[in-house]
């Protein structure tokens, strides 16, 4: 019996994978993945020395923990295939934004061990920041022990499932929105002089060492942005600018659109 089994061997599952080997959380051989794609299934074996296989039931008859890290699109057809076969002690681990707790209760027609996450890319480098709720089957220890899993690619933090639609706004979608923040500042640099590599980099570094400020000083987001900030000084030109030109509104309202279309409005 394996500890832990993935339904699917995309970016995503690769970065849980990655974060358990290296955090050492379990081995290589405790881990089973499924894919139907010989070139996934074949970088995942080769990248962490898993056991794979094509068979999905396989992954759901041999895993205490199942992780359907497949694209939302497919789930009712997996759900189908592997809802027989599921056990009333087993946990299943679900990523895809839409498919509530409720909706997957009655797309498996059976009463089962559910915990809903939303994890984000930033998980690929270590640094991910995943929501996690769960039906009233999970134990709390079953659920700190899911979170225990999550916490091996970054943060977990387990919220109301009522909250689940704005994660999928401020952390799930929201790295696309910080690279392309990162992109237009390095474009910037770029039209001023600068090699676009090291305009990459400077951009990127000034946005991780920011993103680390707010987390590790606990000041107010407002508070560090007034410090950098002098009187008649170059930065609250640049602030006066974005303002103008509706940056926060821009950011607020896509943060809005795609909460609604997460809720399917």
């Amino acid at each position: 019996m394996k500890k832990i089994g993935f339904i699917g061997c995309g970016n995503m599952a690769s970065a849980m994978i990655g974060g358990i080997c290296k955090t050492g959380l379990f081995a290589p051989e405790e881990i089973i993945a499924a894919d139907l794609n010989n070139a996934a299934r074949a970088n995942a074996k080769e990248k962490f020395g898993i056991e794979v296989t094509s068979d999905n039931k396989d992954a759901v008859n041999r895993s205490q923990l199942l992780v359907l890290s497949i694209k939302p699109q497919y789930y009712a057809q997996v759900i189908g295939e592997i809802a027989p076969l599921m056990r009333p002690d087993q946990i299943v681990l679900t990523i895809a934004p839409g498919w509530t707790l409720q909706k997957l209760d009655e797309t498996f027609g059976r009463a089962l061990k559910i915990v809903r996450a939303m994890p984000n890319t930033p998980a690929l480098v270590g640094e991910g920041i995943t929501a996690v709720c769960a039906n009233d089957r999970v134990t709390e220890e079953e659920l700190e022990y899911v979170c225990s899993v999550l916490k091996s690619f970054g943060k977990a933090e387990v919220v109301g499932e009522n909250l689940m639609d704005a994660v999928v706004s401020v952390s799930g979608s929201s790295p696309a929105y910080v690279f392309i923040f990162i992109e237009a500042m390095a474009d910037a640099a770029v039209a001023d002089g600068m090699p676009r590599s090291q305009a990459y980099q400077f951009a990127a570094q000034a946005v991780y060492g920011s993103a680390k400020m707010v987390l590790e000083t606990g000041l107010h987001p407002g508070q560090l942005k007034d410090m950098v900030c002098s009187p008649g000084g170059t930065t609250i030109e640049a602030v006066r600018v974005l303002e103008e030109k509706g940056f926060r509104s821009s950011v607020m309202e896509a943060m809005r659109a795609c909460t609604k279309k997460a809720r399917g409005e």
